[in-house]
Parts: C-alpha cells; sequence; structure tokens
C-alpha cells in the first residue's frame, strides 16, 4: 500500500529584527522626546513618556540626560516617580535626586521599598537629611531601616531585607502553604523558607521547590536542610557574594550573634554587588573611581590629582636612572631609540600577571599553597615570552641599525625585564594582600616603577658594559 507523500507546510518567513531596535532598554528616540518635553516645560508630555518604561529604563534615562534636563524631568516626577528608579540610579545621579526631590517625596519612596533597598538609598546621605526623611517614615518601617543601618557599611546587616518567612519545624507543609496564603506581612519575593526553633534561632532553611513537591501532612522536619549555617550579620559583603558564587545559591538567611534570624539576602542584592565590586577593582587598578562619569571637571580633576602625582614621582624615579646613563645614550643614539621598548614590553607582561593576580585575590582562589606555585609559574612563563620576543627583537634590532651586538644587548635585557615583571606581578598584589593593603590601589604604580626602572637599567647597563666598552 503505498502512501502519497505529505507536503509540508509553507514555511512562513521571519521578520527580521532590526539590530537598531532591541528587544529591551532604552531607545534613543525616547530620550531625545523626553529632552524636548522637558525643554518646552511639558510636564503632561514627560510624565507620559516615562509611564510605560521599566524603573531600570527610567534610571538608564535620567543618567543620560544633561543635568538641568534631569533636574527638569525630577520636579515633574516627585509625585508619580516608581521608587525602585532610585535604586538603579548611580550613586552621583542619585545623590542629585535626592537633593531635587522633597523629603516626603523620598520618605514615600523609602516606606515602599524593601529594607535594604532604603538602607541603600539613605545610608549616603548625611545625618541631618536622613534624619528628615526618617521621621516622616512609619515607626515599624523606620526602626528595622535604624537597625539595619547599625551595621557596618558593605556588610551582610546593610544588604538584608528584613521580611523573611519563618517557620517551626513541626508545621506540616499544609500548615505551611496555609499560612502563606493567609499571611500580609510576607515579602514581595523570596525563594526559601528559614526553620526557627522557639528563640527564632536558625535550625534549616526550606527551599520552595522541596515544599511544593512534598504532600500537605508531612513535617517540615522531614524534608528540611538542616546543614545549613546563617550569614553572621557583620560579614563583609565581598564575602557573601563569594559564598553565593560557591554554594550556588539564590537566597541567604541572615543571623545575629546568637544565631537569630534578622533577614535574608537574595540573589538580585548579590548581582548588584559582584558587579559593584569588579567595577571598584578594575577601576582602582586606573587610579579612578565610577563617579567620575558623573562629576563636574573640577571635582573629577581634584580626584584623580593625587593619583597622577604619585605617578609623576615615580616617572621621575625612572629618569634619574636614563641620567646616569646620559654619556652612553649621547654616543649610542640607537639606545635611546630602542628603550621604551624594553620598558613598555616589562610594563605590558607584568600588568597582565598583575590582573589575573588581584582577580584571584578578590575571589579568595589564592591560598598559602598555591601563591608560591602561581610566582613561580608567572616567572616561567616571563623567561619563556622573554625568550621568545629577544629572539625577535634581536634580529630587528640588529638589521635596523647594523650592529648585532646591539641586537644581543636589547635581546638580554628583555628576557630579564620580563622575568623581573612576571615576579613583580605576582608578588606585589600578594605582599601588599598580606600587608592589609588593597591590591587594587596600589599594585599597578608599584609595578610600573619595577619595570620601568629595572628595564631601563638593565638595556642602558648592559649597552654601556658591551657597547660601548668594546
Amino acid at each position: 500500500m503505498s502512501t502519497a507523500p505529505v507536503e509540508a507546510p509553507p514555511q512562513r518567513k521571519r521578520k527580521r529584527r532590526s539590530r537598531r531596535q532591541p528587544l529591551y532598554g532604552l531607545r534613543p528616540a525616547v530620550v531625545q522626546a523626553v529632552t524636548e518635553a522637558a525643554q518646552e516645560k511639558d510636564a503632561r508630555q514627560v510624565r507620559r513618556l516615562l509611564h510605560p518604561l521599566h524603573h531600570s529604563d527610567v534610571a538608564d534615562l535620567l543618567e543620560r540626560l544633561p543635568g538641568d534636563v534631569r533636574r527638569q524631568v525630577l520636579s515633574y516626577t516627585t509625585r508619580t516617580l516608581v521608587p525602585e528608579v532610585l535604586t538603579e540610579l548611580d550613586d552621583a545621579i542619585r545623590e542629585e535626586a535626592l537633593e531635587v526631590l522633597d523629603t516626603k517625596a523620598v520618605a514615600a519612596a523609602v516606606q515602599e521599598l524593601d529594607t535594604d533597598d532604603a538602607v541603600d538609598i539613605l545610608e549616603d546621605l548625611d545625618g541631618n537629611r536622613q534624619q528628615e526623611i526618617l521621621e516622616e517614615v512609619d515607626a515599624p518601617d523606620r526602626a528595622l531601616i535604624e537597625v539595619s543601618l547599625a551595621f557596618p557599611e558593605d556588610s551582610a546587616g546593610r544588604l538584608m531585607q528584613h521580611d523573611a518567612v519563618a517557620i517551626p519545624q513541626d508545621w506540616t507543609v499544609g500548615e505551611t502553604i496555609d499560612y502563606m496564603r493567609e499571611s500580609k506581612n510576607l515579602p514581595d519575593e523570596f525563594y526559601d523558607l528559614f526553620v526557627v526553633d522557639a528563640e527564632r534561632r536558625l535550625i534549616g532553611t526550606l527551599p520552595l521547590n522541596s515544599m511544593l513537591r512534598a504532600r500537605r501532612p508531612v513535617r517540615v522536619r522531614g524534608i528540611m536542610k538542616a546543614d545549613v549555617a546563617g550569614v553572621p550579620a557583620t560579614m563583609d559583603q565581598e564575602e557573601v557574594a563569594l559564598l553565593f558564587r560557591d554554594r550556588d545559591l539564590v537566597s541567604a538567611p541572615v543571623v545575629d550573634d546568637l544565631g537569630t534570624l534578622v533577614g535574608m539576602i537574595t540573589i538580585d542584592d548579590i548581582v548588584d554587588v559582584i558587579d559593584e565590586e569588579a567595577q571598584e577593582d578594575l577601576l582602582r587598578l586606573s587610579g579612578v573611581r565610577v563617579a567620575d562619569l558623573y562629576e563636574d571637571i573640577f571635582d573629577t580633576a581634584r580626584s584623580r590629582f593625587s593619583w597622577l602625582g604619585l605617578n609623576l614621582f615615580t616617572a621621575i624615579a625612572a629618569s634619574l636612572v636614563i641620567a646616569i646613563f646620559a654619556e652612553t645614550l649621547e654616543q649610542i643614539v640607537a639606545l635611546a631609540v630602542l628603550m621604551p621598548i624594553v620598558a613598555s614590553m616589562g610594563g605590558n607582561a607584568g600588568t597582565q600577571t598583575l590582573t589575573v593576580a588581584v582577580r584571584a585575590i578578590a575571589m579568595r582562589d589564592f591560598g598559602s599553597r598555591n601563591a608560591l606555585r602561581f610566582i613561580l609559574k608567572e616567572v616561567i612563563v616571563g623567561l619563556l615570552n622573554g625568550m621568545l620576543f629577544a629572539v625577535l627583537m634581536g634580529i630587528i634590532a640588529g638589521v635596523w641599525f647594523s650592529s648585532w651586538p646591539l641586537g644581543v644587548v636589547i635581546g638580554v635585557a628583555m628576557v630579564l625585564n620580563l622575568v623581573v615583571a612576571g615576579m613583580a606581578g605576582a608578588l606585589i598584589p600578594v605582599l601588599l594582600d598580606r600587608w592589609g593593603v588593597d591590591p587594587a590601589i596600589a599594585s599597578s604604580v608599584i609595578l610600573t616603577t619595577i619595570t620601568d626602572v629595572v628595564g631601563f637599567l638593565v638595556f642602558l647597563g648592559l649597552g654601556t658594559l658591551f657597547l660601548l666598552g668594546s
């Protein structure tokens, strides 16, 4: 019996989405429209344009606007601004926004937010302004915010929200579900239930997925995870982020010194911490800050002055080494031409090692066992790369200046400087961390000084010894 071939249904042509039209995010046309409406003092149009935007896009919009236009937009949206917008703003822009918004508007926004977001908004304000806002907040919410503000800056206590679902271990799954359905004080978002004793001390966690798979008569103590340690409220937020990463957590309970449950931290806050810490370390390597993007010219210049001043003195140190060999440079001009190559290769090689080392320290991947191995590895890598580039640069210099002894000198200098660069790039951040100094702040200046001084000293010294001596 033969069967007729089945014709495939005609395929519909997919409409290609323009790369200039993203699925989400802020469109330039909206920024332009809001700017024009604000300049025309059309408050109604400004509010209409902002209304359909996600709060993160509104924050992005405010950050893109010129300062005078941004203040105009904020003044038009004092009563309609979504509170979550304030949590998404850069610190410098948020400070400006809080100056424009009146105290009651800020207090109303703070009261609608989770305690962790409220604390994030209030913690950088001066004491008087902070107190003015808190006085407008209802007493129960104000008390919780003040408790969080009492914890050290950048600690789990500042990061946590106080609303956490706590249940006794003797409850059944059915009782727990009924409680959550009837309670009006549950967090907006949560992923775990925290099991506590009569004194509210943490004894376990119960993930929502585990509870939903269990039958109603099952006791909580039979399905909870008992091998869980609460996050101390005083733990640094960077340590908390590492804990979330290492244990693949989506939420974690926060406890006080007695083990009493005082709140919880969720993954959305940890993502912000990871982003913040990564940006901070990256920018510190260059001596700049996140706020530099939004600060005025004079504030930015002042904040960078000290760092550039330190670089000036390190550059002078390298120049003093060059001055020692002034007579050599006068006689062999080729050394002056090739000298920057040796120093820059050492600096770049050292920066590569430095970046890896600073990241390893930040992620707590360094320990007493692997630190020495890492330093030795980077020295060997420097030696191998130095030998390869020594041959390449030696040939180039020999052909360029018709002097093979000069090629040998620059080759040897490059090998030595890359070895030193690898050792310094690995050793400097390790030593600074041991001495309690943030490696991201000081490592690059010290490294640059070492590679420049060693590069000039070795290259010019070998040139004086072998080229003039012969």
